[in-house]
């Protein structure tokens, strides 16, 4: 990327009126993430919409929606993403899914030039990341409501709407009955709320922060630590960890983070006193510390099982892997305790739970090579963005890179949930680096 001449006010192109309702488009795909058929429906339609209206005007007038440069990094990211997927289909273990896969897939290209859209320019900044740290806010009360009462009021809410719909709840009796945690929005069956918050914290901790300073900055990540904490995930403790490592050092210093850091580990010592479930998850952590082998295994949730099994399949399908969503097909034969029950109860394992091993059980070493080359074009656009536009950006960066890191375990992401977060993520952070306002102008 060349350094460039910068754009200056006057070279700044306005939106077209017909995409600045994308912010909102944005907002209402992650609030309705609770409600997973109508936020895929409406992801679906944002790129059947985005795809019609680029045809329409035979894809003139580009640099007034993104950059040049954003639609360069959001394409690539997107094709680092799905070439893997397509690369792995031809001798995938289940060819029919597989190939499924990467087709339904498609739809997310113009879906993130959407997104990458919708904050292209200040005023689709403050909205969509303004609503992201609304949702967040949103989400964070009621799970404290929740922790206090019971009772998600919002998801009590959601599934009323669809029992009168659909005949049906969200939730069976089972899934309330073998609660261990708080699922908050997203229910009792979905529990994903840990590591959904912890991703989209830094749109929260940024505008607390922004508005009302460090003491806004704290109770923001107080409150929604707490219910990360109580939200039971590992991963997502140290997702948010490193948010609030991240973040905090930019607004308070390290000498204040250090005492911020302490405060942490009083509020985690609490609520394990009045959480079993939170004291469980603690004392599991810390008896891989100690423990045999078996013992590490049942301290990860049964994970060091499935990422032996992963790197089996690794090995013996290291170009291409085992196809997109293969994983649960190839696991037996590559389950090191085949016949034993798991951790995680009876049935095979959905996925490898840790991105590296995700990335070359099912795609291989091309997968691995085209996301590292995402990686480094990334971390390339931020080495050369100007601080302006790196500042523009930074909640979107912190947000996509604290859900990638690889020393973690994670959610799928070849999963249609938390492939279109990634995604999202992906879109807001090129989007919101290579704005129209700070972009280099190409040079004549």
């Amino acid at each position: 990327m060349t350094a460039g001449i910068a754009t200056t006010t006057a070279d700044i192109v306005p939106a077209p009126a017909g995409w600045r309702w994308a912010p909102f488009w944005v907002l209402a795909y992650v609030a309705l993430w609770p409600v997973p058929g109508v936020a895929e429906s409406l992801l679906s339609l944002g790129s059947l919409a985005a795809i019609g209206r680029l045809l329409f005007v035979r894809f003139r007038g580009g640099s007034a929606l993104l950059s040049p440069q954003a639609w360069a990094l959001t394409s690539v990211l997107f094709f680092a993403y799905w070439l893997p997927e397509l690369f792995a289909c031809f001798d995938a273990v289940d060819r029919r899914v597989a190939f499924g896969e990467v087709a339904a897939d498609l739809r997310y290209l113009p879906f993130l030039w959407l997104a990458a859209s919708a904050v292209a320019d200040a005023r689709g900044r403050r909205i969509t990341f303004g609503g992201l740290a609304v949702i967040v806010g949103v989400w964070t009360l009621d799970a404290l409501a929740q922790a206090v009462s019971g009772t998600s009021a919002l998801f009590f809410g959601l599934d009323a709407v669809k029992l009168a719909v659909s005949g049906h709840r969200f939730c069976n009796a089972n899934d309330y009955a073998l609660l261990d945690r708080l699922g908050g929005v997203l229910g009792p069956c979905n529990l994903k709320l840990g590591v959904v918050l912890a991703s989209l914290s830094p749109f929260a901790l940024h505008a607390a922060g922004r508005r009302f300073g460090q003491w806004g900055w704290l109770l923001a990540a107080i409150l929604v630590g707490s219910v990360i904490v109580l939200a039971g995930s590992r991963a997502s403790w140290i997702t948010f960890g490193l948010v609030l490592l991240l973040s905090g050092w930019r607004l308070l210093g390290w000498k204040r983070l250090a005492v911020v850091f302490a405060l942490g580990g009083a509020l985690l010592l609490a609520l394990s006193l009045l959480s079993p479930q939170v004291q469980e998850r603690i004392d599991r952590t810390l008896d891989a510390l100690t423990a045999d082998e078996a013992g590490v295994d049942s301290a990860l949730s049964g994970r060091s099982r499935i990422w032996r099994a992963a790197w089996c399949m690794t090995t013996q399908h290291p170009l291409n892997g085992v196809g997109p969503r293969g994983f649960r097909e190839a696991f037996p034969a590559c389950d090191p305790e085949h016949g034993a029950i798991a951790e995680w109860g009876v049935g095979p394992a959905f996925h490898a739970h840790q991105i590296v091993l995700e990335i070359l059980s099912e795609t291989g070493v091309i997968g691995l090579l085209l996301w590292l080359s995402a990686a480094a074009m990334a971390r390339r656009a931020w080495r050369y963005a100007e601080p302006a536009a790196r500042e523009a950006a930074y909640p979107a960066m912190l947000a996509l890179a604290v859900t990638v890191f690889p020393f973690n375990t994670h959610l799928a992401f070849y999963s249609t949930f938390w492939g279109g977060v990634t995604l999202l993520l992906a879109a807001l952070y090129a989007g919101s680096l290579l704005s129209r306002e700070t972009a280099p102008a190409p040079q004549s």
